[in-house]
């Protein structure tokens, strides 16, 4: 099986841990996050992973230079890109996809079943799955209703949950082809446009632990839910190394 992670990003809600390292480099417990994702993906059965790199992409390839416990595991390649072509676009740089792929950002800290997940997209015969979960988000002011300025109903800091990406998805290699080549390209054109095109786009719900490390708070509770829930990663038998140092 093949995966595709977006590994490229500059981070910038992350900073300043992300002033010298990429973001997918910054550490859970005592190892990268891009790490936890490899050795889930081994685990799930991968034998390939191509990395799309982009901010400090040298230093991602160092670091996984050194670890030849992984690279034995599995093939890992690299797409550097000069400039960022987006989301979806940077697909367009990637060879030799197969009718079926995972494609994932590299910061996401989750225990799916990656399997269920592919064969859910198979059931479902659709063009692209998202895997989704239900993100609660708490309003911490009074929300008015309002119909030509009278206010006709008054809720007190509600709390809205809405299914969300989880940054993850599965891909026919149709999808492709609504992907122009040459210009910058994000994930969510890419689902407008098969939407559009009348292409089945479906979502793969899920209610396991996931977290998005893209901000500083979302960092800090990931760090504590990884220490607690270790053994739910599925990293494999072989035990985490301390990170080189890639410089």
């Amino acid at each position: 099986m093949k995966a595709v992670i977006l590994a490229g990003g500059r981070g910038t809600r992350l900073a300043p841990y992300t002033a010298v390292l990429p973001k997918p480099l910054v550490p859970i417990g005592n190892i990268p996050i891009l790490e936890v994702i490899i050795r889930q993906l081994i685990t799930s059965g991968f034998t390939s992973v191509t990395l799309t790199l982009g901010h400090l992409g040298e230093l991602i390839r160092a670091y996984f230079a050194a670890q030849k416990n992984l690279s034995r595991r599995i093939e890992i390649q690299y797409v550097d890109e000069e400039q960022p072509t987006g989301t979806a676009g940077s697909l367009k740089s990637v060879t030799d996809l197969p009718e079926t792929f995972l494609v994932m950002n590299g910061d996401v800290l989750t225990t799916i079943d990656y399997q269920a997940l592919i064969n859910y997209h198979h059931a479902s015969g659709a063009c692209l799955t998202i895997a989704g979960h239900q993100k609660a988000v708490n309003i911490d002011l009074g929300v008015l209703r309002l119909r030509d300025n009278e206010v006709v109903d008054y809720i007190e800091k509600p709390r809205y949950v809405y299914p969300v990406s989880m940054g993850i998805y599965v891909y026919d290699r149709r999808a492709l082809e609504h992907i122009p080549a040459g210009q910058h390209f994000d994930f969510p054109e890419l689902v407008l446009k098969l939407i559009a095109n009348q292409q089945k786009v479906v979502c793969f719900e899920s209610d396991v632990l996931w977290l998005d490390i893209g901000r500083r708070e979302d960092y800090a509770e990931a760090q504590e839910v990884f220490e607690k829930n270790q053994n739910l990663f599925r990293l494999g038998d072989e035990p985490p190394q301390s990170p080189a140092n890639p410089g």
